[in-house]
């Protein structure tokens, strides 16, 4: 075990897109556990797009913003390496959230045990928090029935790719946007997609409309911006938006572009549509045992597949999120940090 433990700390808050100068590699020494608590190492970093928020000075209001000077938050596939921890044993693999570093310590709250997995990352991804995303906002909130058509963008996303397959499961029609020719045609060859829109196509907006001749029933929202504009006008009355971001914007610190409002309450309004915010922290309690189950099985039956964008390297992590919020990420976005 290396006695040298290195962070990736927030140095600035950014401005616009996040740079290499908003963050620093540190290093300290390795700590050591007090009574009942764990030394953990870190083996998988998750990247996700809601860390951006946590970057500003003031936090979203869901989770408590990174202060300047200490290592970026996130989830981890990690291993207990020394435990002095009446529970928890050396060896044993959790989730944890110990965050853009080699090592952390934990009194043992927040960990989940894993047991011993083929692919341990996929506890970040399909089988973690993503996948969970998709699982409630899609069956609990957009409730798709068969026959109806699902809107989904980022659709080759960690989030994005499960609610494609899951309409799928339910006898829904999945319609997914991406970024990349290579990326719809793995929707719609691999995920099951019956159409995906390439957003990097001039007239994208109109093959939306031409894929979906029935309408829209549910449109799973994380991006905002000009997806959202394409798809207002064609929803169905009665459709259910489940909202778990807005990508497109996560980079204004004001707003910024046209006035989205006005257009969105005429929309919801008349064709009495649901539009629900979740934040998935929320449903662990009443909702994960079930998820667990069920995804559980869709994967070793082959029903949901799930791809990951693994980069190696606790010091690739900065630049690997920047382009994770610039869409550069094929599948489920993670880093390598040590081999177990």
């Amino acid at each position: 075990m290396s006695t040298t433990n290195r962070r990736i700390l927030l140095a600035a808050h950014p401005h616009g897109l996040p740079k290499p100068t908003d963050f620093r590699l540190d290093t300290e020494p390795v700590p050591t556990p007090a009574d009942g608590q764990v030394l953990l190492r870190t083996l998988y970093l998750s990247l996700d797009p809601y860390m951006r928020n946590l970057m500003e000075e003031i936090g979203p209001g869901y989770a408590l913003p990174v202060p300047l000077g200490t290592p970026m938050v996130g989830g981890t596939i990690s291993r207990v390496v020394a435990s002095r921890h009446p529970r928890l044993k050396e060896g044993q693999l959790v989730l944890a959230q110990a965050g853009w570093q080699d090592y952390a310590l934990s009194d043992g709250g927040g960990l989940f045990l894993l047991g011993e997995l083929e692919q341990p990352s996929l506890a970040l991804g399909g089988l973690g928090m993503p996948g969970f995303t998709a699982y409630v906002g899609l069956l609990d909130i957009g409730q798709p029935k068969p026959g109806e058509t699902v809107v989904v963008a980022a659709a080759t996303g960690a989030v994005g790719a499960v609610v494609g397959q899951l309409a799928k499961l339910k006898g829904a029609r999945a319609v997914g946007i991406a970024g990349g020719a290579d990326k719809c045609r793995y929707a719609v060859e691999v995920l099951g997609f019956d159409a995906c829109l390439d957003r990097h196509d001039p007239n994208w907006a109109e093959g939306l409309a031409a894929a979906c001749p029935d309408g829209i029933d549910v449109y799973f929202e994380s991006v905002g911006g000009e997806v959202l504009d394409a798809v207002l006008p064609l929803l169905n009355l009665g459709a259910r938006i489940p909202l778990c971001g807005f990508i497109s914007h996560y980079n204004e610190r004001t707003a910024s572009g046209p006035d989205r409002l006005p257009r969105l309450l005429a929309t919801l309004l008349p064709k009495r549509i649901r539009m629900q915010g979740f934040i998935i922290f929320d449903h662990y309690a009443e909702r994960f045992e079930a998820f667990q189950r069920d995804m559980g099985t869709w994967v070793k039956t082959g029903e949901v597949k799930l791809r990951e964008d693994v980069v190696d390297g606790l010091e690739a992590a900065p630049a690997a999120f920047i382009g994770l919020l610039q869409g550069r990420n094929f599948g489920k976005l993670v880093v390598r940090v040590a081999e177990d």
